[in-house]
């Protein structure tokens, strides 16, 4: 099958473009110079099989450029783009410390899923097998995840509140993990924490909220959805833990709901402010306990620079390129081969985040001063929760 430069590419959801047309090879014998001096063409020279490579050329990369732009990717045209070796000795936890420990490494973004607040003992709330959908059977949802659609909320509130009850963030502690995020702070290192999760746990652990984006939202805040009026924890927990649906005291209409993010929301302004900056400015990238599959979130692992080393610390590999993205060209994803030492800088380490933290932290020599932080801290949240009651 050949390229000629008039195809319909037709894509679900994008409309036509007309770059190449599909043409299947013909069964005529090829023109003798004679056949074509008679039809008056001309002969062809290696300028105008150029100029064809040339269009055929521009007009792929249109269509990569179309498609980043659609599907909300973020390519590099930078020809670097994957040569960030040169900042790691070698692909491995080692390497990442060795850099981390280099003049070189001085602005430092994190980023965070559910797999770091596991050995908190906090469920998943999104997933209808974690088990907290039990209690809701009563109230018939059409699907469980109608509990965290704004129009079913707006509708019958009840369920939410029911299993919010469950999801306060009351009693639990900060995980190894968070504790390593805030060392790196204390230590002048952190640029910026990206996180999925909206437990809060971030704040327990001390890390100010200047450095955070809780880019799926917060039990820290809530909003009537009414007249906008801002409430905070204290107020929305004591509402919640009596059984209360919380209503506004101000418009004495509206229901205050927390600031997480319903199915269908845009992400808070903060996250889309801040992340170009922030990003473009990177010299680590540490992804922790996501799946990499929620967007925009997944797609952050691109903006990185293209000398930017990228670390995932999990369970097991996520993020990584896929064949499609590789055939239209467009740079996307985590790319992990620990032989590739000249253009290789992405680094897996696979297990519990709190132990690749704690293992990072002892490779930086920072081990002994992160368990001597986690037993402070943790004894000042007991002291605090027996002042409570």
């Amino acid at each position: 099958m050949q390229l000629s430069p008039r195809t319909v590419i037709r894509c679900r959801g994008f409309p036509r473009l007309s770059v190449f047309e599909m043409e299947k090879p013909k069964d005529e014998k090829p023109s003798t110079a004679e056949d074509k001096r008679d039809s008056g063409a001309e002969d062809e020279t290696p300028n105008s099989s150029s100029e064809a490579t040339e269009l055929e050329d521009s007009s792929v990369g249109k269509i990569r450029k179309y498609l980043a732009q659609k599907l909300g990717l973020h390519d590099s045209d930078n020809e670097t783009d994957g040569q960030g070796a040169h900042m790691l000795t070698e692909l491995s936890l080692d390497g990442i410390a060795e850099y981390i420990k280099s003049s070189g490494c001085r602005k430092i973004i994190t980023m965070a899923g559910a797999g770091i607040s596991t050995s908190a003992g906090i469920p998943d709330f999104r997933s209808p097998k974690s088990g907290l959908y039990h209690n809701l059977e009563k109230y018939n949802l059409p699907h469980p995840q109608a509990i965290f659609e704004l129009d079913f909320f707006m509708e019958n509130p009840e369920p939410f509140f029911v299993l919010a009850k469950q999801l306060m963030p009351i009693g639990f502690k900060p995980t190894p993990s968070h504790y390593f995020i805030r060392l790196l702070w204390e230590k002048g290192l952190l640029l910026r924490h990206y996180t999925q999760n909206v437990d809060t746990l971030e704040r327990v652990a001390g890390i100010p909220g200047d450095v955070l984006v809780e880019a799926h939202g917060t039990f820290h805040t809530g909003h009537c959805l009414q007249c906008k009026a801002s409430y905070e924890f204290e107020w929305m927990k004591e509402k919640i833990l009596a059984d209360e649906i919380p209503g506004c005291e101000k418009c004495k209409d509206g229901i205050v709901k927390p600031d997480i993010v319903f199915f269908g929301e845009t992400l808070p302004d903060r996250f889309h402010t801040l992340i170009d900056n922030d990003f473009k400015q990177a010299d680590l990238l540490i992804i922790m306990g996501s799946s990499l599959v929620v967007q925009p979130f997944a797609s952050l692992v691109d903006m990185v620079p293209p000398n930017c080393p990228r670390l995932l610390i999990n369970k097991e590999k996520v993020g990584m390129q896929d064949r499609i993205m590789r055939f239209l060209g467009l740079k996307q994803g985590l790319m992990f081969d620990p032989t590739d030492t000249n253009t290789g800088r992405d680094v897996a380490w696979l297990g519990e985040c709190d132990t690749g933290c704690q293992l990072l932290a002892d490779k930086l020599g920072w081990g002994e001063e992160m368990k001597v932080l986690i037993e402070k801290e943790q004894k000042n949240i007991e002291v605090e929760k027996s002042k409570e009651g």
